[in-house]
């Protein structure tokens, strides 16, 4: 039985949510939508109409609003990503203060202004770069970087305010720097079967430790279970599908503290991948959710509810209800317990989902079964309620298929089966 627990963390929220060559440079889209103020109610607490108040621009990023140049005093109802010969649409980063939005499109960085202009792009990546996101305190993106068939795996970081010009190469400009995750490669490489061979990037084994493909998620926010701890750069496992074994069910997020990050990064070199990184996580955490297909593929924490909110592609394992988004409470402090369905028993420390969208009561997991796109390819929170989900299609150009993606402002309504709304534009 499922019951219907539609409120997220006590108070309803707002909500919104490449290898690339100079000759597709130039194929960015329209411009986005026009910036029109969005009427906001105040609701009463624990309302399930209408979403909080959004707080004033100067009261978000500390600038009044006299003062921020070329920045739209509201943030429009969509920003167009443009059009590219890429891959898909991975993630999104939105950098308020200086008005700009970042698009990961697997092997291309696009960033464009707050209209959808674009004014810079790194190409070259060669790997798979996946979700984003911001860094305030540094000025920097931060995003998945994964290179399997040489078993690396990074934290690629990128120095926004250098990327002014398209076509910018990710290796020779050195606005990419890399810092190498030992922990994923352990847990990525693990011959889980003993059998003295690792099988590769295949879900079709017993190999890799809790079903690890590697990495997607990635976001900025506190320790879990401290509201207002320390901020923490989280990064979400991915993880195979595969139905016949009972180790997958967990989505793996590891916690690490940047601050001395500098020492270990490095540019990139695909051609000779370095090592340069952390040699233990900050906090190595488990929220059962049961499998997914390549786990986490956009990792957010919203500052407004203090959850954190995980989107991904539907399972396949029967006898799960094999939800997209779930929600992680943030004001529950994790709890140290049995890592379940593991060969050997192992104990860790285990998030708890948040009691919101539908409960399958057999497995005991909340979520939302949100059909279509719905942060999977893209998810940013502004942190006063709302959020930007991106949305992923493609066009014919010449007979050439391009992807694109659009930010659209959406508002949480933590109703089933899709908990957001797309906010319509005021006339």
């Amino acid at each position: 039985m499922r019951r219907l627990e539609g409120h997220f963390g006590g108070l309803w929220k707002t909500a919104t949510t490449a290898l690339a060559c100079t000759a597709v440079i130039g194929t960015a889209g329209g411009a986005a939508a026009a910036a029109a103020p969005v009427p906001v109610p105040v609701p009463a607490r624990n309302s399930v109409s209408a979403p909080a108040p959004a707080p004033s621009s100067a009261a978000r990023t500390g600038v009044p609003e006299g003062q921020r140049v070329g920045v739209p005093r509201r943030l429009p109802s969509s920003v167009d990503g443009g059009a590219w010969q890429s891959g898909h649409v991975q993630g999104m980063a939105i950098d308020r203060r200086k008005g700009f939005v970042y698009f990961s499109f697997t092997n291309l960085l696009v960033k464009t202004d707050l209209r959808g202009r674009p004014v810079g792009s790194v190409t070259g990546f060669t790997g798979h770069l996946g979700d984003l996101d911001f860094n305030a305190q540094d000025g920097r993106v931060y995003g998945s970087l994964e290179y399997k068939a040489a078993k690396s795996f990074y934290i690629a970081i990128l120095d926004g305010d250098r990327i002014n010009r398209m076509g910018m190469d990710a290796q020779a400009t050195g606005v990419v720097s890399t810092v190498y995750l030992k922990e994923v490669v352990r847990d990525f490489t693990a011959d889980m079967n003993g059998d003295g061979v690792f099988d590769g990037d295949t879900g079709n084994t017993p190999d890799h430790r809790y079903g690890c493909s590697g990495i997607d998620g990635v976001a900025f926010g506190p320790e879990f279970g401290r509201k207002h701890g320390k901020q923490r750069l989280t990064v979400a496992y991915g993880v195979y599908a595969n139905t016949a074994r009972t180790d997958n069910d967990h989505q793996v997020l590891l916690q690490y503290d940047i601050g001395r990050w500098r020492t270990y990064e490095r540019p990139l070199t695909e051609a000779a991948p370095h090592t340069s990184g952390p040699a233990r996580v900050d906090g190595k955490y488990f929220a059962y959710t049961g499998n997914t297909t390549y786990g986490v593929q956009n990792l957010e924490f919203d500052g407004y509810s203090g959850n954190w909110l995980l989107a991904a592609y539907k399972g396949t394992k029967p006898g799960f209800p094999n939800y997209t988004v779930f929600a992680l409470d943030g004001s529950k402090k994790p709890v140290r317990g049995t890592v379940r369905g593991q060969r050997k028993p192992e104990r860790g420390l285990l998030l708890p989902l948040l009691r919101g969208g539908l409960h399958d009561a057999p497995t005991g997991t909340y979520g939302w079964p949100a059909p279509g796109q719905y942060g999977q390819y893209g998810l940013v929170s502004l942190d006063d309620g709302r959020f930007y989900v991106a949305r992923s299609g493609t066009v014919q150009d010449g007979g050439v298929t391009k992807q694109t993606a659009t930010a659209v402002l959406n508002t949480w309504t933590g109703r089933t089966p899709s908990p957001f709304s797309p906010v319509v534009p005021a006339v």
